[in-house]
C-alpha cells in the first residue's frame, strides 16, 4: 500500500503533471485527426480512388486506438503502472504500424499516408514523452 502511496505523489510533481499533460494533449490530438479523417472516409465512401474500404476499415482501428491510448494515459496520470505500460507498448506498436502502412505500396491514398504520419508523429512524441525521466521516475519500481 506505501508502493502505491508514494506513486500517487510523485504524480503529483510539476515536472511529472507537465508530461502527463502533454501526453494527454498528444493523445487528444490524435484522437482528433483521426476523426476527422474518418468522417472524411466516410463521406468520401463512394469514390473508391480517394477513400477505398481499406481506408474506412483503417481509419476506424486508429479511432478506437485513439480512445484507447486515452484511457492509459488518464490511468497514467492517476498513477496507474499499468496504464502507464500500457500507454507505452500500445503507442510504440502503433507508430510501427504506421510507418509499416506509409512505406507499403497498395490499399492506401497519398493523402492517408499524410495523415497517418502526422498521427505517427504525434504517437512519437507521447512515446517519448512517456520515457523521459520524470514520467519514468513516477513508475520506477523501488529496488529492494
Amino acid at each position: 500500500m506505501q508502493a502505491q502511496t508514494i506513486v500517487e505523489t510523485k504524480t503529483q510533481y510539476p515536472q511529472s503533471q507537465a508530461a502527463f499533460r502533454a501526453v494527454n494533449l498528444l493523445l487528444g490530438s490524435y484522437l482528433g485527426i483521426s476523426v476527422l479523417t474518418l468522417v472524411a472516409a466516410i463521406l468520401l465512401r463512394g469514390n473508391a480512388a480517394i477513400a477505398p474500404i481499406a481506408v474506412l476499415v483503417r481509419g476506424t482501428i486508429v479511432v478506437g486506438h485513439a480512445l484507447i491510448n486515452l484511457l492509459f494515459a488518464a490511468r497514467m496520470s492517476r498513477g496507474s503502472r499499468i496504464g502507464y505500460r500500457l500507454l507505452r507498448l500500445s503507442s510504440a506498436a502503433m507508430v510501427v504500424a504506421i510507418v509499416v502502412i506509409i512505406a507499403i505500396p497498395g490499399d492506401f491514398p497519398v493523402w492517408f499516408k499524410i495523415e497517418q504520419g502526422l498521427c505517427g508523429l504525434l504517437l512519437l512524441g507521447a512515446v517519448i514523452v512517456a520515457f523521459t525521466k520524470p514520467v519514468r521516475s513516477v513508475f520506477a519500481r523501488k529496488a529492494k
